[in-house]
């Protein structure tokens, strides 16, 4: 008994340091957001680009076929039971407010929360953060502010891309390979959207993006001596990751809409 009784002590200790320092780097790297030396800003600004470039673009093929079948079966689903739903209300609850932020946090936790992670493992492994401190930067700066920007400007102009494909694109599939009688559905989106709607959407696609990245950094910048140990990490921040997100959509939506 006293066994068990100190294992969930030890574990309850260690997940409340763990969180503790996902907060703690939270605020440092938010910190760099008020001080913004000339240095170095062509650099960061590159970075940036690249970020973007890779959690965005180059997810564009991946997003796009999601949006279109997800959003087609939705509308195929719903419009059979039209005597029932507001075509126009489920198609704003199910992808606005709640598939697209986490579909969209999904996709980007696959690809730049582990690769992010392992990036900067091996970076923390190779020494070079040590290279990039004893050279006088501040690889806070260097590294995390340009991968916090860029992946949090990512996943808000994926989501917006989602949304826009599920809806336009999954009706247009619709309307030509079905001959489905969905009324105005458009006219339907446009009666049921609201501005609470999207705010809470870009809402949480933010802070999606803001919890992703300072999560997988975390786990980067943990302490490693050995390669070996880098494989541990990704596996836990891609839990964290996706359990936060889920956190954080839940808390949304109940101040929101209860």
């Amino acid at each position: 008994m006293n066994y068990i009784a100190g294992s969930i002590g030890r574990w309850a200790i260690g997940s409340l340091t763990h969180i503790i320092d996902i907060l703690a780097f939270n605020y440092r790297m938010s910190m760099l957001f008020f001080h913004r030396p000339l240095e170095g800003r062509a650099v960061i600004r590159k970075v940036i680009v690249e970020q973007v470039y890779f959690t965005a673009v180059q997810a564009f093929g991946l997003i796009i076929p999601i949006a279109l079948i997800m959003g087609s079966t939705l509308i195929v689903g719903f419009a059979r039971l039209s005597g029932q739903y507001d075509l126009g209300k489920v198609m704003v609850l199910l992808v606005v407010r709640e598939l697209g932020p986490l579909i969209t946090a999904i996709l980007v936790i696959l690809r730049s929360a582990t690769a992010v992670t392992t990036e900067v493992s091996y970076m923390v492994v190779l020494k070079e953060i040590d290279a990039i401190e004893m050279a006088g930067i501040d690889p806070m700066r260097m590294i995390t502010l340009p991968r916090f920007i860029g992946i949090t400007t990512a996943i808000l102009c994926m989501f917006i891309v989602f949304d826009l494909v599920a809806i336009i694109g999954g009706y247009a599939i619709v309307w030509v390979v079905t001959y489905i009688k969905m009324g105005d559905f458009l006219g339907q989106i446009g009666k049921a959207i609201t501005g609470a709607d999207i705010a809470v959407s870009v809402i949480k696609a933010l802070c999606f993006g803001v919890t992703i990245t300072v999560t997988s950094l975390t786990h980067g910048f943990s302490p490693k001596k050995l390669m070996t140990e880098i494989p541990e990490k990704n596996p836990k921040a891609f839990i964290e990751c996706f359990f936060y997100c889920l956190v954080v959509n839940v808390i949304i939506s109940i101040l929101f809409y209860l």
